[in-house]
């Protein structure tokens, strides 16, 4: 199944809004996620990924394809990574920032968020990180 990407000139609010009611057939109600205070977790996303639950952002598309990324390599890069940054009051979700290498061993951060009651993952954003900006990847360089 392929990944559906967000039309971008949608607010990322309203978009995971319709997508919760009128695009999952599972979604029965829209919700603002429980227990927003509470960490993400990682296999959370794998699982969805796993399942084709995934949603893309145009801007997520376009990042992925400036940098030749592909989204073989970003999921791989998330199956094999850890959250490095949690975002936990993020609307209408709560999102994390997952530090993961592709097939080659190259750094990919990607921003995700998770809607916990249908279980489905939004990538909002793809990029290489630059060098000079991190830390091992996963910690941001102080300015």
């Amino acid at each position: 199944m392929a990944p559906h990407r967000l039309c971008e000139t949608q607010d990322l609010d309203r978009a995971i809004q319709k997508l919760s009611i009128t695009d999952i057939p599972e979604a029965v109600e829209y919700t603002f996620g429980k227990n927003r205070e509470e960490q993400m977790d990682v296999e959370d996303i794998v699982v969805a990924i796993s399942n084709s639950r995934v949603r893309i952002t145009d801007h997520a598309d376009e990042e992925a394809v400036d940098d030749h990324l592909t989204f073989d390599e970003i999921y791989f890069s998330v199956m094999h990574g850890e959250i490095v940054e949690d975002y936990p009051n993020d609307k209408p979700y709560p999102s994390c920032l997952i530090m993961g290498k592709n097939f080659a061993g190259a750094p990919i951060h990607s921003v995700w968020a998770y809607n916990a009651d249908n279980e489905w993952a939004v990538m909002i954003t793809v990029y290489r990180p630059d060098p000079a900006r991190w830390i091992d990847w996963k910690v941001r360089v102080k300015k």
